[in-house]
């Protein structure tokens, strides 16, 4: 599994060349960090605010114009980053011999992005394990362990953590638990600071539905089977609750400024991991 994030990461600098969003990043890092705040480089010019300092006017920009413009400088700071992926018995679940367990395309998308953030200079954890973050080489092995012995973990949700302001979360999940118990999360950690982003990893038959004639459903957390005589006859109504669902969650990452994601393991892994990548990156521009 190591190796295999390792090699998916590796393919990304030449991808992100075609992008054309992302590749003014690359050569900084997957994403320098740089916000507004101390320091020497200039940043930006905005308009002027009545909360600012008249000493922050930049009185040669103003002077082209009609407006009064304050000149920013930026910050930049190796951030923290920590990442969670959903590793209760449903992700252990393939509809397809040919196809990876939601779980293990989960895994390989977190390691690989730890990969990609570690080599940007970011610190890396994995939430709920009481690990801090930790940069470099030795942060990605503490982190690849960490994964490893968390693996059998049956949560399904993300616990609730103090993380600093300003800290980042990246949730991998098929998110099939109820929208208010993920609502309540991500308003928990956006109201603290915490900038977020879910990808939502399912298999194909979990979006299609493809199911035949008379079959009995067994749950893989202890849930009640359930036996359908005419699965095909749910189908409709099956896709339309999953598109509320979905809805659901998009509309409550929106209004926190979340990303969220959607990847169905037919897909390549660098598809979702570009996605992640990308918006990470957009977040920082």
């Amino acid at each position: 599994m190591r190796h295999h994030a390792e090699e998916l990461a590796g393919k990304f600098p030449p991808l992100l060349v075609a992008a054309e969003r992302v590749a003014a990043t690359v050569s900084q890092g997957m994403h320098g960090r740089r916000r507004v705040g101390m320091g020497e480089a200039f940043w930006q010019f905005r308009p002027y605010q009545v909360t600012d300092s008249v000493r922050r006017i930049d009185w040669r920009r103003t002077a082209r114009t009609d407006e009064v413009y304050v000149r920013e400088t930026e910050w930049e700071a190796s951030q923290s980053v920590w990442l969670w992926r959903d590793s209760s018995p449903s992700m252990r679940f393939s509809s397809d011999r040919t196809l990876p367990e939601k779980s293990v395309r989960t895994d390989l998308l977190v390691l690989a992005l730890g990969s990609l953030l570690v080599e940007a200079g970011e610190r890396i954890a994995l939430l709920s394990e009481g690990v801090p973050p930790r940069g470099g080489r030795s942060g990605l092995n503490l982190f690849a362990n960490t994964l490893e012995n968390a693996r059998e973990s049956a949560a399904s949700l993300p616990a609730f953590e103090n993380l600093p302001r300003h800290a980042v979360m990246v949730l991998v999940s098929d998110f099939m638990e109820p929208a208010a118990e993920y609502a309540e999360i991500i308003r928990h950690y956006a109201a603290a600071g915490v900038s977020g982003f879910l990808l939502q990893v399912t298999d194909p038959a979990e979006e299609a539905f493809p199911f035949q004639g008379r079959i009995r459903f067994e749950g893989t957390e202890a849930e009640t089977a359930h036996l359908l005589r005419r699965a095909d006859r749910v189908r409709e109504a099956y896709i339309e609750k999953l598109a509320k669902h979905r809805a659901q969650l998009k509309d409550v990452c929106r209004g926190a400024g979340w990303f969220f994601g959607q990847h169905v393991t037919t897909e390549p892994p660098e598809a979702a991991l570009l996605k992640l990548y990308t918006a990470m990156t957009r977040q920082d521009r």
